[in-house]
């Protein structure tokens, strides 16, 4: 097995990542984004919600006042955006293939947090080619 080489900066949990892309999507949609709204969201506790907001302020992925909401700041920003485009990517890909929108979103959620800027890059690109190419994608998924 290859050793893993360390990087500069640690990729985020997937905790993290789940709380970020559910925070820029309700901050897309409605304009904010609550705990309360997180928490029914994510289908867990105001008060876990609470706590694990409270971690990403002090890790300077947003800026949350009790009571009043957050807002993400630039790296907590960026962070969202990179995770919303793999999920994006990833369920573009799939999609190609016809499968069940419910398991390509489970299917999503556990990959997107795994896979390696080169792999979705590579899986990006096969996503074009498929696409320009549709007796290809055609024999691909007979």
């Amino acid at each position: 097995m290859p050793a893993k080489k360390k990087t500069a900066t640690p990729r985020s949990s997937a905790a993290v990542e789940d709380y970020l892309e559910r925070i820029l999507e309700l901050i897309n949609t409605k304009g904010y984004a609550r705990v309360v709204d997180i928490a029914q969201s994510l289908k867990i506790s105001q008060a876990s919600v609470t706590n694990m907001i409270q971690r990403m302020d002090t890790d300077g992925l947003l800026k949350y006042e009790r009571y009043r909401g957050m807002v993400l700041t630039a790296s907590g920003e960026a962070l969202a955006k990179n995770i919303t485009r793999r999920h994006r990517i990833l369920t573009d890909f799939l999609r190609l293939f016809g499968l069940d929108e419910e398991l390509i979103f489970h299917d999503v959620e556990g990959m997107e947090h795994h896979v390696s800027p080169p792999t979705l890059n590579a899986i990006e690109a096969l996503t074009a080619q498929l696409r320009k190419q549709p007796a290809l994608l055609a024999r691909v998924t007979q």
